[in-house]
């Protein structure tokens, strides 16, 4: 299997969807962003790139232990999964959208804590599934602001949970790519 496996250190960028399939199946979907930062020599200090902003899509345990966990925007993650790239018309345009379709997702614990419950896991991807959570990643893609005016990113084509999960740090998070 040649997948790309890519981990992402960020923030989640816009409140979760939670959904439960037709089939029965659990699907969580979230925005994530991370903002590198270069330390600038000249000015002698930190200065934010461009942030980046993907979905993440969650099936089965990991997306019913993430309900469980409550996530909020600005809380600190680190995603592990595949990467996708979709492609999609919007306006005429062909464009591109990448993705995340995560193994693990948890909270920065450089950031705060958490305590461990353990869960039981579950079945395989059906084709109506993956159908479904396109559809729910294309919600994102749909709306062209986030809540906070900040534009959605897109590459045109032209040329385990617990009852207190605390951090120490209710600010927004920049995180270091």
């Amino acid at each position: 299997m040649n997948d790309a496996l890519i981990t992402v250190i960020g923030f989640v960028a816009a409140e979760p969807h939670f959904e439960v399939l037709s089939s029965g199946t659990a699907l969580m979907s979230l925005r994530i962003g991370s903002t590198p930062r270069r330390f600038d020599r000249d000015l002698g200090q930190w200065r934010d790139e461009d942030p980046m902003f993907l979905t993440v899509t969650c099936w089965r345990s990991l997306a019913t232990n993430l309900q469980e966990v409550d996530f909020k925007r600005g809380d600190p993650v680190i995603v592990t999964g595949r990467l996708r790239l979709r492609e999609y018309a919007k306006d005429g345009q062909v464009r591109f959208s990448a993705q995340i379709e995560a193994t693990t997702v948890g909270h920065d614990l450089s950031r705060g804590v958490a305590r461990l419950q353990r869960s039981q896991r579950s079945a395989v991807n059906l084709a109506e599934d993956r159908r479904q959570a396109d559809d729910l990643a294309d919600r994102w893609i749909e709306s062209e602001e986030r809540a906070d005016g900040t534009e959605e990113l897109t590459t045109q084509v032209t040329g385990e949970a617990d009852e207190s999960d605390e951090t120490t740090e209710p600010a927004t998070f920049r995180a270091v790519a």
